[in-house]
């Protein structure tokens, strides 16, 4: 006896590192990406889209976590057998799209842009394998002021988003002092072994808001074995080595220019360290011009950002608030956002150097920080205008409903199911419908149509009581003429702020 053959049936689940979101949180997060839009477009950047793809020699060694491209990004060979790998940020596609075009665009080119990126790496808790970062870079301006002008602008991202000024950072330091601190300390940045010791110890001090002080000075040393028995090898810096640059991260002031006054003897003789030093305190005199004070944006020596490719100030924005998470632990939401200069990216492609600098928003951390805040509108509130099907016979009256509210710029869809009446009003409140159009044969021979208010039908089911209370009420159901449809649902949006195009 021949046995049945069993059919496969995949299981349905999001592969690890990646997710879903429903209609409430794309809502939302649309909100608050039309905000930073705003602000980036305040500033006269302009909009930008690149491939998703590159090849993975445009997109070089630059990843935080990964010395090689194909460790930390995810990458196939296309039929003439040439390494395409999905981007790992926007600024690497950016320096190739500017590069590639770079005789054609207005110097300097300033552009923002939105979109996913990809990161080959291990998944956990708030760390994914696919997020969307919205960045905006100004390419060909040398000098400060560019620089300056990024820490402003994420400043006033925030406080477009509601963010109080008591609840954000813009934490700002410079890649050349931390370079002239290893200088200091005896590391010699000019041969391969000095150059992969000092990218081990920016990558270190770049998890220094997550490991602390010791696991930073693990890393600086031997290693650092985590929690899950994973080991990560360390920069094998000396104890001594190590005391320096601990002193660096260690550096505090009351204002941005003792920081600055505080760092000079940290570098010592170091030209490179002395030419961080000065950068800084020209962005500090740029600031305080624009009226950007130390409760907006402050100098921290351990923002180092772990990316390579950064060559002198850099920058994360921090929220300082303190929420409650899944474990009932108070936890702080950290960086939100970062960026730096990097001189070198477009340099690569043209060989000659093209000053860049630019900052990128971490979408989905800052909208987690936003929901916890409370500052997103009710995406929940509101979904389509329904109108009913009654009379399968007669759906060309129906789509012709749908389209009249569609024509007055009004979110409407017509029922495609096969239910009938009782089931279409449940499938309109789960779609959150403020109103269904109803039309039965009664309705059609009076020449009406009934508006049934969804929102104020489920009001006045929680409050009364009998059924005097409810005809005395404002009735959650009205008749209009059929030459009426749209204003009569108009009238009721507006009960709710809704209306055309919403």
């Amino acid at each position: 006896m021949n046995k049945k053959k069993k059919t496969f049936r995949p299981k349905a689940r999001v592969p690890k590192g990646l997710q879903d979101e429903r209609a409430t949180d794309v809502v939302q997060q649309r909100q608050m990406l039309d905000a930073i839009r705003h602000v980036f477009e305040l500033y006269g950047f302009d909009a930008l889209q690149t491939s998703a793809l590159e090849y993975a020699d445009a997109l070089g060694k630059f990843l935080p976590d990964a010395d090689r491209p194909n460790e930390g990004v995810f990458s196939f060979q296309d039929d003439d057998e040439q390494w395409l790998s999905l981007r790992y940020d926007l600024t690497a596609p950016l320096a190739r799209f500017v590069a590639q075009n770079y005789d054609a665009l207005p110097k300097p080119f300033r552009r923002y842009q939105e979109g996913p990126v990809w990161r080959n790496e291990k998944p956990g808790p708030g760390r994914f394998r696919q997020f969307t970062q919205f960045d905006a870079d100004t390419v060909g301006a040398a000098g400060m002021t560019a620089d300056a002008e990024m820490c402003c602008l994420m400043s006033d991202i925030m406080e477009n988003l509601g963010i109080a000024r008591d609840d954000y950072e813009v934490r700002v330091n410079n890649r050349k002092i931390l370079d002239g601190v290893l200088e200091t300390i005896g590391l010699n940045l000019s041969d391969a072994e000095g150059q992969g010791q000092r990218l081990t110890v920016l990558r270190a001090i770049d998890k220094l808001d997550r490991l602390g002080i010791e696991g930073v000075t693990l890393l600086l040393g031997k290693g650092r074995k985590d929690e899950s028995g994973d080991f990560t090898k360390g920069a094998e810096l000396s104890d001594a080595q190590i005391a320096g640059v601990v002193a660096f991260l260690e550096v505090k002031g009351a204002s941005r220019s003792a920081i600055c006054d505080a760092l000079a003897p940290v570098v010592g003789d170091s030209q490179t360290g002395l030419e961080g030093v000065a950068e800084l305190r020209e962005i500090d005199e740029l600031l305080t011009a624009a009226g950007y004070g130390d409760d907006r944006v402050v100098f921290d020596p351990g923002i180092v950002r772990g990316l390579e490719y950064y060559t002198g100030p850099v920058w994360e924005i921090e929220l300082t608030f303190e929420t409650t998470n899944e474990e009932g632990q108070q936890v702080r939401f950290g960086s939100v956002g970062s960026g730096g200069r990097y001189d070198g990216l477009v340099e690569r492609f043209k060989g000659v150097k093209v000053p860049a600098t630019g900052c990128s928003i971490g979408v989905s951390r800052l909208f987690a920080a936003l929901r916890a805040l409370g500052r997103l509108d009710d995406a929940e509130g509101f979904g389509p205008v329904v109108v009913l099907v009654m009379d399968r016979e007669d759906i060309k009256s129906y789509q012709a409903m749908v389209q009249e509210l569609r024509a007055a710029g009004i979110r409407s869809e017509l029922y495609l199911g096969e239910s009938g009446m009782r089931a279409q009003v449940k499938y309109a409140d789960k779609r959150r419908a403020p109103l269904v159009v109803i039309q039965g044969e009664d309705e059609k021979t009076a020449g009406e149509v009934t508006l049934k208010d969804m929102v104020l039908g489920s009001e006045m089911s929680k409050t009364i009581e009998d059924n005097k209370a409810w005809r005395e009420d404002q009735p959650a159901q009205i008749s209009v003429a059929r030459a009426d449809l749209v204003q009569g649902v108009q009238s009721i949006l507006s009960r709710y702020r809704l209306g055309a195009d919403k």
